[in-house]
This record gives structure tokens, sequence and C-alpha cells, in this order.
């Protein structure tokens, strides 16, 4: 692992993820409410919690793609700043 990756990971976010996951488990209920509402009916317990569980689940694998994309524009940015940095002092 060279510095940037190290510095990188070091980096704290400006997400917070225990307010990402009150939202996702929020978005997830709210889905499975407005699908009953537009239904006219009440699913059963167990394929509320299977609908739920499977929402978050996509949700959360959302998450983790931006995550990714967040590390890889943060190194984008040290590349950046290295190569400006390499234009002024050279």
């Amino acid at each position: 692992m060279n510095s940037n990756e190290e510095k990188i990971g070091s980096m704290q976010s400006a997400v917070d993820m225990e307010i990402v996951g009150d939202n996702i488990s929020d978005i997830a209920e709210f889905t499975v409410e407005k699908y009953e509402f537009r239904i006219d009916s009440t699913l059963s317990p167990e394929a509320r919690e299977k609908a739920v569980a499977a929402i978050e689940e996509a949700l959360w694998k959302r998450v983790a793609e931006l995550n990714l994309l967040r590390k890889q524009y943060l190194a984008g940015l040290f590349s950046l700043a290295d190569e400006t940095l390499g234009e002024i002092v050279d």
C-alpha cells in the first residue's frame, strides 16, 4: 500500500453510516408500506420481513459501490495534487 492509499484509508468519511443505516431501514419500510397502499392489501409478516431484508441488502450494496467510487475519486484528487505540485516546483 502506498502512502496515498494509506492516507485515503485514514480520511474521515463525510457520511455517517449510522444515519445511512437508519435511512436505509426507513426507505425499505416506506417502500413496503407504499406497495401495500397501492395494492390495498397487507403483506404477511413473513413476506414483509423478507421484502424489507431484500431491499436493505440491495441498498447496502449501492452504498458499498458509492464508497468504492469515493476512494477512487480521492485517489484522483491526490494524483491531481501531485501533478499540480510538480508543475509548480519544476
